[in-house]
């Protein structure tokens, strides 16, 4: 951008450039005028925002708005930098404030903005209900009709489509379920079941399940964490002589209570790290104690309100139904998964980490990889290709500037008010729509990377709330109905104090380390 060029000037640097250089300043000043003129009659937040950031409380920074990210551009050393870096911000600032004016900077008529906020309303109700009452159209169903008809009313037009659509979370996405799918398959997970099965006392079972599961979900997508510690439960319950219930609910908290520690924790998470650019450690950081202290408060609660291993049944041997996995074939997936978590924490986009190391699980001469991509939930891929493109035409739409003045009326800058919105929204739309709907206003954030954080660990802790809450929850129901029913309270009466215990600390924490 011309911004880049210009911040490196100074005086002296690029003489060639001086005359066109002074030119541009005189402009500005005559630009200026007119500029802010606008800019104080203009009524929406993110401008008054925009001014108090950009011109008053940083004027040793310069800050550019890129696509719904905050980035900051070092301090400019010399005079003549700084002046010139200020007219490139003024004069790349008239093409934002343009586009959203009403009535001059989008090319929608009345009618394409009315069926953009209809087909984004109705989208939003199915994702919600998890299906169109009388149809039978599911979440990804439904995110790829919504996303067909933003492009059908010329809300965006295809080449704009594509620039809705974040590639490098899909990708990440994409990514992991490769891996993961190979590690289940060569047979790793059962490798640990094995183990821990072999060693265990009844005490002991469920503060093993809870951390098992939450530190595997911190570094694995909590989903297929999921898929795989429901048999392991069953298995472990029955050897036991053991009620799988609250095991089976400390599955799903954990799952959902771990996987706020990472950026690869589960799909939401995926999303803010790719939109606010936060590494993988400073995000490890500043969640990782808050899913420690939640997995240490899962269990507190749970062994409360249901016992800690109190054996209630016949303990049966189940030695033959232990599965038996052979160290020869867990070496490349041991190497290639180290690989790949030292790489997430030195640094290395979390996107191009996870596709190599999905590209190296794919270089073998034994297994078949169709069984590989049946590991693949495409549908959640789908999914969240609809949901870039629906939320994308929303915001061309206008809705960008509702949400920034609902933000500034409801003061959402506050942690625990972003915190309480935040859960609720996710329990109403779940958490993926409702991070891609409250992305839109951390640009307007004074504090945005905290910001962030709060979304995270917020959208991705309130999935405990409900049954519904999560579709980790709705894995653990699905897995196990056939030897345990959990009931709507049955998951309840567990949901509902962790969940409100695990908020309390995320909400402290964030407020603390800040």
């Amino acid at each position: 951008m011309f911004v880049d060029h210009l911040s490196a000037a100074g005086d002296g640097q690029l003489p060639g450039l001086f005359g066109f250089l002074a030119k541009i300043d005189q402009a500005r000043s005559q630009f200026q005028v007119e500029f802010d003129r606008l800019l104080l009659q203009f009524t929406y937040p993110e401008f008054h925002t925009l001014r108090l950031k950009h011109f008053e409380s940083r004027r040793r920074e310069i800050w550019r708005l890129n696509d719904g990210k905050i980035q900051a551009v070092p301090p400019i050393k010399t005079q003549a930098g700084l002046r010139l870096t200020y007219t490139a911000f003024i004069m790349e600032s008239l093409h934002f404030l343009l586009s959203a004016w009403p009535g001059t900077g989008s090319p929608l008529a009345e009618w394409q903005v009315m069926a953009g906020y209809a087909v984004f309303a109705v989208s939003y109700v199915v994702f919600a209900l998890g299906k169109l009452p009388g149809m039978k159209i599911d979440r990804p169903g439904m995110a790829i009709i919504g996303a067909v008809l933003m492009v059908a009313f010329r809300i965006m037009t295809a080449r704009e489509a594509l620039r809705f659509v974040d590639f490098s979370t899909l990708v990440l996405l994409f990514s992991m379920m490769l891996v993961v799918g190979c590690l289940h398959l060569s047979g790793f997970f059962d490798w640990i079941t094995g183990q821990i099965i072999a060693r265990l006392k009844p005490r002991h079972l469920l503060p093993t399940i809870i951390f098992i599961t939450g530190i595997l979900s911190a570094f694995f997508v909590n989903d297929i964490i999921c898929l795989v510690m429901v048999p392991f439960a069953l298995l472990a319950t029955k050897r036991m002589g053991l009620k799988p219930l609250p095991y089976l609910l400390a599955v799903a908290t954990a799952a959902n209570i771990g996987s706020v520690a990472t950026i690869t924790g589960n799909p939401q998470n995926m999303l803010i790290g790719s939109f606010s650019g936060l590494s993988y450690r400073y995000f490890l950081g500043r969640l990782g104690p808050v899913a420690l202290i939640g997995l240490l408060l899962d269990w507190l609660i749970i062994r409360r309100l249901c016992g800690n291993g109190d054996v209630t049944g016949k303990a049966e041997d189940l030695k033959s139904a232990i599965p038996q996995v052979s160290a020869r074939e867990l070496r490349k997936p041991a190497i290639v998964i180290t690989l790949v978590l030292i790489g997430f924490i030195a640094g290395v986009p979390p996107a191009m980490m996870a596709a190599i190391g999905a590209a190296l699980m794919l270089i073998t001469r034994t297994r078949n990889p169709r069984l590989v991509y049946d590991e693949v939930d495409w549908g959640l891929l789908v999914f969240f290709v609809g949901l870039f493109l629906i939320v994308g035409g929303a915001e061309n739409a206008g809705l960008t500037s509702y949400l920034f003045s609902f933000a500034d009326r409801f003061n959402l800058q506050d942690t625990g008010i972003f915190t309480a919105v935040t859960a609720v929204l996710s329990n109403i739309v779940s958490n993926v729509p409702a991070v891609m709907l409250l992305k839109s206003i951390m640009p307007a954030f004074h504090d945005a990377r905290n910001g962030w954080l709060v979304l995270a660990m917020a959208s991705t802790l309130a999935g405990n709330l409900t049954i519904t809450g999560s579709v980790a929850n709705l894995i653990v129901v699905e897995r196990s109905h056939d030897e345990v029913h959990i009931g709507f309270w049955d998951y309840s009466r567990v949901g509902i104090p962790v969940t409100l215990a695990t908020l309390a600390v995320g909400w402290a924490w964030l407020t603390w380390v800040r």
